[in-house]
């Protein structure tokens, strides 16, 4: 039987380096992967999947209204998927993470989805939320603060690295606009090392 993985972390810990590293292991023995990431995410064009270290690859952009079950079975019938990978997959929504989950059981495709755990104000985002609640494998991807601890938290930062409290949960942005920070320097607001602590407001 086919399982739903989850491969979370903080920012820059190389998801999407992992993601085209293994969907090109597929390529490489001559099986399709099939590669999903969502339409807001649009950094590096629409339907692309990018990492910092310059790795890319074709993907199909998906809406918060898709069906990634129909996706998949769509393209299966097409040429036969031996997985699938979702990037940036805090962006799902409750009924694509089930729709996943099918993919797994119905299809019999394996489903590896990356992407972050918690937002800029230390929530779950949805999708992770039952990402985490309902893969058969969690798999953290480990980064670093800037002490040297793990960071496991994001900041969100203005244009002098001040770390940004309220707004949206949702801004898509890279090092410009987010930092990847442990758990105290997360409470302490301190996105970079020797800066003032500015202490977390509820």
């Amino acid at each position: 039987m086919a399982k739903l993985y989850f491969y979370y972390s903080a920012m820059n810990a190389g998801k999407s380096t992992s993601l085209l590293q293994a969907a090109y292991n597929y390529q490489e023995r001559g099986l399709r992967p099939l590669l999903l990431t969502p339409k807001l995410d649009f950094r590096d064009g629409s339907g692309f999947i990018a990492s910092r270290i310059g790795l890319k690859s074709e993907a199909i952009s998906f809406a918060d209204s898709d069906s990634l079950l129909e996706i998949c079975q769509a393209e299966h019938g097409i040429s036969d998927v031996a997985c699938v990978f979702v990037d940036e997959a805090q962006f799902l929504n409750r009924r694509q993470v089930h729709d996943l989950g099918c993919v797994a059981d119905q299809l019999n495709i394996p489903v590896l989805a990356y992407g972050l755990r918690t937002d800029f104000q230390g929530n779950l985002f949805e999708g992770s939320q039952y990402l985490l609640a309902w893969s058969d494998v969690l798999s953290e991807i480990k980064t670093i603060c800037h002490c040297g601890a793990k960071a496991t938290m994001v900041l969100r930062i203005d244009s002098e690295g001040h770390p940004i409290r309220s707004g949206e949960q949702i801004k898509v942005g890279g090092n410009e606009s987010y930092v990847s920070v442990c758990r105290r320097h997360f409470k302490e607001g301190i996105a970079e090392k020797d800066q003032p602590r500015l202490p977390f407001a509820d």
